[in-house]
């Protein structure tokens, strides 16, 4: 982890908690992931109803679940234009072509199923300021797991709010293996544009997914994580 100068303790932002599964899997539905997922409405909704009715069975609380649908069956370059900021659309940034080519690390296992939920998941606010290659094992060590790209961008669908200025976040969960096997230096992030450069002035504060190196430090990016991914 990073080594830094103890600073004076600040409160962090309080995250809304999500939607019940049964208002996830409607939102996902009015939107159209159903059909980029090749899925019925009739499974989102089914999918939900078992979500639900697992968590009162374990007395647990539905809005610490988000609701993610398989990588393979709608990837970030589908989800991404789904985004909305102040009526502005979502988008990959250009040079970032191979945006569904980055896939789990090897150390995040994902359930072999279309539909999954992750528990706990955390903007990662308190690591703002630390690079992935740092924040990596730091989440190891809690026994927390990062998020894939599409995972964060199902989050930002449900929740909106969990994209603010000076508190967005990295998925570094996904990563681009080059043909050599060693990792591609850069990752995945989500963020709000600017406006600048290649992303142009009508883009200015639309969500914006991009990436960061590695090894480079960001004080207004987070580490999204959760503590698990489970089947309904």
């Amino acid at each position: 982890m990073p080594e830094t100068t103890p600073a004076p303790a600040t409160a962090l932002p309080v995250l809304p908690a999500l939607p019940a599964p049964s208002a996830q899997a409607e939102r996902l539905i009015e939107l159209g992931v159903h059909r980029i997922a090749g899925l019925a409405a009739a499974e989102l909704r089914a999918f939900a109803a078992s979500a639900e009715a697992r968590a009162d069975a374990e007395g647990s609380a539905d809005g610490g679940v988000l609701l993610a649908v398989h990588p393979d069956r709608a990837p970030a370059s589908a989800l991404a234009p789904l985004l909305r900021r102040e009526d502005k659309a979502g988008f990959v940034v250009t040079d970032m072509t191979d945006v569904d080519l980055f896939t789990p690390l090897d150390t995040v296992a994902l359930p072999d199923a279309p539909l999954y939920l992750l528990t706990g998941v955390d903007r990662g606010d308190r690591m703002a300021d630390w690079s992935p290659d740092e924040a990596l094992p730091a989440l190891t060590a809690e026994a927390r797991t990062p998020l894939l790209l599409t995972e964060g961008i199902h989050w930002v669908l449900q929740q909106p709010a969990v994209l603010e200025r000076n508190h967005c976040f990295m998925t570094i969960g996904s990563r681009l293996r080059k043909a050599d096997g060693r990792l591609d230096a850069r990752t995945p992030a989500l963020w709000i544009s600017n406006g600048t450069g290649r992303d142009g002035r009508e883009r200015r504060n639309a969500p914006k997914v991009g990436w960061c190196w590695a090894g480079n430090r960001h004080t207004w990016l987070g580490f999204a994580s959760a503590t698990d991914r489970r089947t309904a």
